[in-house]
């Protein structure tokens, strides 16, 4: 008879840090997902998609989900065996939900982070995260490449 060994499941790696709600916290929240992205050897395209995702994420809970004197966080959440990643930020106004707004026009000066953030992830949405506020989520996942 024989017998299969069972080979143990690598472990799914999360990261979470808390960030000042501010400009320097924004860029600092980019450059450390970056930098735990490389470090977890994250598949190339998927860690490139997801640091213009958390950037976008966190420029906009630094410009629509401020409360003063309030952090905002970063999460990721590595899974090895498919090479996805999630991504959530979670800032302290949940009364500002991120809206799906049509394409922005040549002149606007605002609305493109949502659209890249549709673009490059695989799917993304919000939740409430009680008592006040909320977390946008994106799941960025490995894409064939193009021919």
């Amino acid at each position: 008879m024989d017998s299969l060994e069972r080979q143990p499941r690598p472990a799914v790696r999360t990261f979470s840090q808390l960030y000042s709600s501010t400009r320097r916290g924004a860029r600092l929240a980019r450059l450390l997902a970056t930098d735990q992205l490389r470090t977890w050897g994250v598949p190339p395209d998927v860690a490139e998609r997801t640091e213009v995702v958390v950037a976008e994420l966190a420029a906009n809970a630094l410009f629509h989900g401020r409360v003063q004197g309030r952090d905002f966080r970063v999460a990721l959440t590595h899974d090895p065996v498919a090479g996805s990643v999630l991504a959530e930020v979670t800032d302290a106004r949940g009364t500002h939900v991120p809206l799906r707004a049509p394409t922005p026009g040549a002149e606007d000066e605002s609305g493109r982070g949502l659209l890249l953030v549709t673009t490059l992830a695989d799917a993304w949405g919000h939740a409430p995260c009680p008592p006040a506020g909320k977390t946008v989520w994106a799941v960025l996942t490995p894409r064939p490449p193009r021919p």
